[in-house]
Order: structure tokens, then C-alpha cells, then sequence
């Protein structure tokens, strides 16, 4: 009697690791494609499963925003972490900005958490451990006390400037837009009359070039 329970047990876990699986995916397509204002009845109808088989796996949006984005963060804290380890620090931070400006702009989910619509990533990372903005501030304070950047600059303006960015290609990608907005960006930031940025002025990663 206790082998068919085992089994139908064993199915229904199988069924729900599918179905977990089937959400993501689809929530993943629908926030790269079209951000953080899809809403989880939409998502569940993609998917092919009710609401409540959403909401058990997931029981907020944000819990399912969570499950995706926390994976881009992971890479994303391991790109700035390389960055300030071999780049001086001004190209550490003009290639980070222009990393996260490629990122966004592939991904509108992954904009609206850089600039704080609908997702609140900070909260994000005291969940997952991976800081993505305290990260990104260190390499902008790094490169002010290079001399890199204008000492009046503080990371709220530094998002604002993202957040401009990202809306160039909200409607679709333009990576020459992007590449000229970034170099718009690094002039407006460099200390007018200030000393050498202390390194190459390329800032071009993979990222940059899909």
C-alpha cells in the first residue's frame, strides 16, 4: 500500500518542479520583454497554469521577480568585483555604468530594478548577499578619489544618468545611441581641468557590443 503513495508523491513533486519550472521561463520572457508591469495572471495564462499554481511557488510578484533577477545580480557583482581589481579605477567605473546600461537595455525587467521601478533590488540583496548598487557606489567613489570623477557627484545622480540611459532604448536597442550616451555620460562626469583619468579610455566589454 505504501509503494503507489510513494510513486503518486514522487509524481506530484515532479509535476510541481515542472510547473515551477514553466513559470520562470515565462516570467523571464515577459519582464525581459516587456518590464515589471506584467502582471501574474498574465503570466500564469502564458504558462498554462492557474494563478494559484503561481502563488504557491511564488506568493508575491516580487518573490518571483526575486527568483529571476537574482542570478543577473550574482553576475553582475562579479563583474564589478573584476573591474576593481584589474582596471585602475576610473575605467572600472565608466565600464561598469556602460555594463549596466547594455544589461538594461536588453532586459526592461532588469531596467526597472536598476533604476528602482516596481522592484526594490536593494531589498534584493540583503536576501541573496549580492549588493549590486553598494557595489556599484564603491566603484564610483573609488574613481572620485582618483580625481576620475567630480567629487559632487553622488550615486543617486549616477542612477538618474542610468535611468536616462535606459529609457534612449526602451522601445529597442540601439547600441550606437547607447555608445554615444555613455561617452556623453563620462565627459559630463570628468572634473573639468581635472588630472589624467589614470588609464585607457576604453571602456568596451562584451557586454557593451550585443
Amino acid at each position: 500500500m505504501a509503494i503507489p503513495f510513494v510513486k503518486g508523491d514522487v509524481m506530484v513533486r515532479a509535476d510541481a518542479q515542472r510547473n515551477r519550472a514553466k513559470v520562470l521561463e515565462t516570467a523571464i520572457e515577459a519582464f525581459a520583454a516587456e518590464g515589471l508591469a506584467v502582471p501574474v495572471h498574465e503570466i500564469a495564462r502564458r504558462a498554462g497554469v492557474g494563478t494559484g499554481t503561481v502563488s504557491r511557488h511564488f506568493p508575491t510578484k516580487e518573490s518571483l521577480f526575486q527568483a529571476i533577477v537574482s542570478a543577473r545580480v550574482e553576475r553582475l557583482v562579479s563583474e564589478a568585483r573584476a573591474l576593481a581589481t584589474d582596471r585602475a579605477p576610473a575605467d572600472a567605473f565608466f565600464a561598469f555604468f556602460a555594463v549596466m546600461a547594455a544589461e538594461g537595455a536588453l532586459d526592461r525587467g532588469l531596467a526597472d530594478a536598476l533604476v528602482g521601478a516596481g522592484f526594490d533590488i536593494d531589498a534584493a540583496a540583503d536576501a541573496t548577499g549580492y549588493d549590486l548598487n553598494g557595489h556599484f557606489d564603491r566603484l564610483l567613489r573609488a574613481a572620485q578619489e582618483a580625481g576620475a570623477v567630480r567629487p559632487d557627484v553622488d550615486f543617486a545622480d549616477v542612477k538618474a544618468l542610468l535611468a536616462g540611459c535606459l529609457a534612449r532604448e526602451r522601445d529597442a536597442a540601439d547600441p550606437a545611441a547607447r555608445e554615444r550616451l555613455v561617452a556623453v555620460v563620462r565627459a559630463g562626469l570628468h572634473p573639468p581641468g581635472g588630472p589624467g583619468e589614470g588609464g585607457s579610455a576604453t571602456t568596451t566589454t562584451g557586454a557593451e557590443n550585443r
